[in-house]
């Protein structure tokens, strides 16, 4: 087993947390970056593992490393990565070096568009509810856990969060091939990373790859209302046990929404919303294949309370709710407004939305956006002043065009957005912030108490 690992890029959310788990672990941990920023340089200068300089240095690669693990922020003509294929050492990806660790353990992986770190966030809260002992990987914090990661030598199983992102530099494969999962569940597709994937087919692709990967015997769990993911799960695998699912039946009282059991007993929950139930219907597939029965999982699920940015309520009066989400791309913003607007169908809805990075400021997917707002009663666009893709600026107009919404309003201040939004205080009950960004530095936990 290897015991001194070198990172290049340790300063990356994912990284860090592995660094920091490899080093609680007794492994000899040294790393590289170019910049690191917070929460990532604290939590590593607290352990001693914080670079004494930030930049590339060659000599740090040396043939007394046992492995060198390469992040997605280092290019490949990073001058260590460089070193290191010149002395053959050993280079993972940080997917492959979990797989390595978890070689011996039943690997469950979340996959999909949307909802994953949800479904994880679920699962191990049942199984933390149970005292079962488990490793796992997020790609973000859980308000439950001290860190994303977590790897023993003793867990029987590990439950990881795999995105379709390339594994590393010299690894295009996505990362959830890397982990070799005995049992996959895929939430949905939703086309939404063109800079990676700039065709549909090229997209789907991916997902098609990681059922076609399932090992004999393995589990495939899927979204049956998702057209093509249903065409992908259904398709004849020899040896391969096939599991759709549909959103879990519920109901909203008064504001609160209800699990519906097979029974017809009622299950309290703090999630909301059709995505949140298909999230939900998911999670109880994983925990029925690893030893969590129905009646185990309705136990505990009424204590989750869901994990951070995701339709999380950051301030509430009598009178109005401040909600925040992570939704950026298309698919996303209509989930979670239809899912706010259902629960609160009496209060007036403001929902804001920023448009951040290369994919949803592109001009030909802006039209993508059509009638994902139109749950909202009133909407606000925050895009960063020359925001735009390969040379082409984004208007007003262009948002206005695609999202075909009469009351929308756009900025491109966030001082202009907040003063927009305390005026609009009175006339609105429920705030929706939207946004895996930060609106151009909008304080909203300044903002968010002004709001109600």
């Amino acid at each position: 087993m290897p015991q001194s690992i070198h990172f290049i890029s340790i300063g990356g959310s994912a990284m860090h947390n592995l660094a920091l788990a490899l080093h609680q672990q007794g492994y000899t941990v040294t790393g590289s970056d170019e910049t690191i920023y917070e929460p990532s340089r604290t939590r590593l200068e607290k352990q001693n593992l914080l670079p004494a300089q930030t930049g590339w240095f060659p000599e740090k690669i040396h043939t007394g490393l046992d492995a060198v693990i390469a992040g997605m922020h280092a290019r490949k003509d990073n001058p260590e990565l460089i070193k290191a294929l010149e002395l053959g050492l050993p280079i993972y990806s940080y997917p492959e070096f979990i797989y390595q660790l978890s070689r011996q353990k039943q690997r469950v992986v979340i996959a999909g568009s949307h909802g994953k770190t949800t479904i994880v966030a679920m699962i191990l809260h049942v199984l933390k509810h149970y005292n079962r002992e488990f490793d796992f990987w997020v790609g973000d914090p859980i308000e439950e856990f001290d860190t994303t990661v977590r790897l023993s030598s003793t867990a029987p199983l590990i439950i990881i969060e795999g995105d379709e992102y390339a594994s590393s530099p010299i690894d295009s494969r996505p990362k959830f091939l890397a982990f070799q999962p005995h049992i996959a569940l895929i939430s949905g597709i939703a086309w939404d990373h063109i800079n990676l994937y700039p065709t549909w087919d090229e997209y789907v692709d991916q997902f098609e790859s990681l059922a076609e990967a399932m090992p004999k015997a393995g589990i495939l769990i899927f979204d049956e209302s998702d057209d093509m993911l249903d065409v992908i799960g259904q398709k004849e695998r020899d040896d391969i046990t096939k599991i759709p699912y549909l959103a879990h039946p519920s109901e909203i009282v008064k504001g609160e929404t209800f699990l519906i059991t097979k029974q017809g007993k009622r299950v309290s929950t703090k999630l909301f919303g059709q995505h949140n139930m298909k999230n939900i219907a998911g999670a109880i597939t994983v925990c029925d294949r690893i030893g969590i029965t129905e009646d185990m999982f309705y136990e505990a699920i009424p204590t989750f309370t869901g994990v951070s940015k995701r339709l999380e309520k950051i301030a509430e009066s009598t009178d109005r709710t401040v909600f925040r989400d992570f939704a950026h791309s298309p698919a996303k913003v209509e989930a979670t407004t239809e899912a706010v607007k259902q629960q609160y169908p009496d209060k007036k809805l403001l929902a804001v939305v920023e448009l951040q990075s290369i994919d949803n400021t592109n001009k030909s997917f802006l039209d993508k956006y059509k009638e994902t707002t139109d749950a909202a009663d009133q909407v606000a666009i925050f895009i960063h002043p020359g925001s735009a893709d390969s040379g082409e600026q984004i208007t007003t107009s262009d948002i206005q065009k695609a999202f075909q919404k009469p009351s929308l309003h756009v900025f491109t201040d966030s001082a202009a957005l907040q003063n927009y939004l305390l005026q609009e205080r009175d006339a609105s009950h429920i705030f929706l912030f939207m946004s895996s960004e930060t609106f151009g530095g909008l304080d909203l936990s300044n903002l968010a108490p002004k709001l109600i």
